[in-house]
């Protein structure tokens, strides 16, 4: 503990002589917070304000022993740590998180098949300081690992990317697929559809899809679900592509279309993100293996003018710095994207793209052109104390209603809150 202390001292007196200064262009940190030392952020970021007027965030935790971090982010450059829940078990990750009103959701996912806690749980927060567990909804079985992420927005439904105790895929990396729980009575959340791909479970009648060379798994990352389009679920399916589903009726989702572009390419799209009234979607892959050793993991531009045929017609530039990035020790490449979050407290972007790139920081781009995407803007922080890889690894990225950007290290370094000070807004 005490060599612990020093280190947080010695960190903080780099920070203020000068010698810790991130590599930026058009964007500066304004606030951090090492979150009680318990830094390894994951991929759910959410925010609401208090009835006193306290902006307080959720912030997800990639592994134990911290299920998720409630942080006090009223003043941006002071963030401070409300409480922390801690994993039920060692063998849980709380990976992602969604927050509805004053009901918050989030995933729990167990380090192997077959272990007891796999599912979601579900808390009240009207009273940040003391989160009260209201549910947990039990997705383990035999052949699962749980919930790795969901999506929680509307108050009614959480859409779960998980396994389950009937499900028997075909592949272990097909394990997880699209899963509809009605959260209208938070108390007894239950299952009312389903949907995964086709030949991916045992007793499908079509055949398991093809390998890729490196294997991500046919298997559901991402949802996305809007107000904006409530009859559509957008989702990133790693191997599959981009899948777009039917769920007017949510007990019976229907296949609209898939897309991938693998191969030629490597594999593993992350989020499926729409931009309506432009008919346009953002694909991001994520890096899921260091040193670049799975390039190129990329964000790219889909045209779904016609919903049931989605074409990709433009990648994101990579940085001129890319060698270097990729030597830096742990991922570079795409990963998490600002996807304009229904609700009053995130920013809607329609002409700009935020994501993080693990040792490549946060990169924004302006998509005013969509067939020529443009960085506009990048920060990236130094490693901080006990980094694993000795590089940062920005994880997961949100965007509030004021501009402000919030983002966090995979390993150690905790919560960044980040400004834009590009000489455009972020529209």
């Amino acid at each position: 503990m005490v060599l612990y202390l020093l280190m947080r001292m010695l960190f903080a007196f780099l920070i203020a002589a000068g010698a810790a200064e991130p590599e930026a262009r058009n964007m500066r940190i304004v606030g951090r917070s090492d979150l009680h030392g318990q830094g390894n952020g994951g991929e759910g970021l959410a925010l609401r304000e208090c009835d006193d007027g306290r902006r307080i965030l959720f912030l997800a935790h990639e592994s134990a022993p911290v299920c998720f971090s409630v942080v006090d982010v009223t003043d941006v450059r002071a963030p401070k740590v409300v409480t922390q829940v801690r994993t039920v078990s060692p063998e849980v990750r709380c990976n992602s998180l969604g927050l509805s009103g004053t009901t918050l959701a989030v995933a729990h996912q167990t380090a192997r098949i077959g272990l007891p806690h796999a599912g979601m749980r579900v808390y009240d927060v009207s009273s940040p300081e003391a989160p009260k567990e209201l549910a947990f909804f039990d997705t383990s079985g035999p052949h699962s690992r749980g919930v790795h992420f969901l999506w929680f927005v509307d108050g009614k439904y959480a859409y779960l990317a998980t396994g389950a105790s009937d499900f028997v895929p075909t592949h272990p990396s097909d394990d997880q697929f699209f899963m509809i729980v009605d959260l209208r009575a938070p108390r007894s959340p239950r299952e009312v559809g389903r949907w995964w791909m086709p030949g991916t479970r045992e007793g499908d009648s079509e055949p398991p899809p093809p390998r890729l060379p490196i294997d991500g798994g046919y298997r559901m990352h991402s949802p996305f679900v809007s107000e904006d389009r409530p009859d559509r679920a957008y989702v990133g399916w790693i191997d599959g592509g981009v899948v777009i589903l039917d769920i007017a009726d949510p007990t019976l989702p229907k296949l609209v279309a898939r897309r991938a572009w693998y191969p030629p390419e490597v594999g593993y799209t992350h989020t499926a993100f729409p931009l309506f009234g432009r008919n346009l979607l953002v694909a991001a892959e994520e890096a899921v293996r260091d040193r670049c050793e799975d390039w190129p993991k990329r964000i790219w531009m889909v045209d779904i003018e016609d919903e049931k045929n989605p074409r990709p017609f433009a990648v994101f530039p990579s940085p001129p710095s890319l060698e270097e990035l990729c030597k830096r020790g742990g991922r570079f490449g795409a990963h998490n994207i600002h996807v304009n979050r229904p609700g009053p407290y995130s920013k809607t972007l329609k002409e700009t793209v935020v994501g993080t790139f693990f040792s490549g920081g946060v990169r924004v781009y302006s998509i005013a052109d969509p067939e020529r995407p443009e960085e506009i803007a990048f920060l990236i922080p130094e490693a901080p104390p006990r980094n694993r890889t000795g590089a940062i690894q920005l994880n997961d990225v949100y965007v509030d209603e004021k501009g402000w950007i919030y983002t966090n290290d995979r390993d150690t370094g905790g919560l960044y809150i980040l400004e834009y000070t590009g000489p455009t807004p972020l529209r």
